[in-house]
């Protein structure tokens, strides 16, 4: 339903502001166009909700915590391999790359603040950031469209709503544990359509109507 609504807007007017003023959505004229909007959003929720359940396993010691990490890596292959149609093998297994590693070090945040330990959970944040950094750095040379900054930005708003999602768990202010999941999951989305945009502005011909 979700899909539906962004597109029938999309249909109405040509330029629309999205989430926290950043960027514009162009109206969506092509079935290529929607195919890649409809995939990216898809991936990038993957990403947010199967972060959200590892989050929920591991601050709460279940079983499941394990088959949840797997799950959530395999996303990482799924948007790698989503870039690869335009922007070549190597890029798509560069990019897998680089998102393993920032779930693997947001495993480590999550073990550091569950266990209280400041020293580790300040070195596993320092890695969390600087991988970001090197995502920001990777996107922004493959599309002009994508400045560093603004994805920067991006990246750094997305670890701190899944950092206030950990710390609300573990303090059971479930309140607040909802809200930045709302907010990371709007916020995903917004960065889903970034990425879109700035593909379909790059390469026109493959998305012409």
């Amino acid at each position: 339903m979700l899909f539906i609504v962004v597109f029938a807007t999309a249909s109405i007017v040509s330029l629309t502001g999205v989430a926290e003023g950043k960027a514009k959505t162009a109206m969506v004229c092509s079935k290529s166009a929607i195919d890649l909007r409809m995939n990216m959003r898809m991936l990038w929720e993957d990403h947010i909700t199967w972060t959200r359940n590892y989050i929920i396993s591991a601050v709460a010691d279940l079983e499941d915590a394990g088959k949840v990490a797997e799950r959530l890596l395999k996303n990482q292959d799924d948007i790698g391999d989503a870039i690869k149609p335009v922007y070549g093998d190597d890029a798509g297994k560069k990019l897998t790359v680089l998102l393993r590693d920032h779930i693997m070090v947001a495993t480590e945040v999550v073990k550091a603040a569950k266990a209280g330990n400041d020293e580790e959970l300040t070195k596993a944040n320092k890695k969390w950031y600087a991988n970001a950094d090197d995502i920001a750095v990777f996107l922004s040379g493959a599309n002009p469209n994508w400045p560093k900054k603004d994805l920067e930005d991006m990246l750094y708003k997305h670890l701190e709503y899944t950092t206030q999602e950990v710390v609300s768990r573990l303090k059971k202010d479930w309140p607040s544990d909802i809200k930045a999941y709302e907010k990371g999951h709007t916020h995903m989305l917004m960065f889903a359509d970034t990425l879109t945009d700035g593909i379909v502005k790059q390469f026109p011909d493959k998305f012409k109507k």
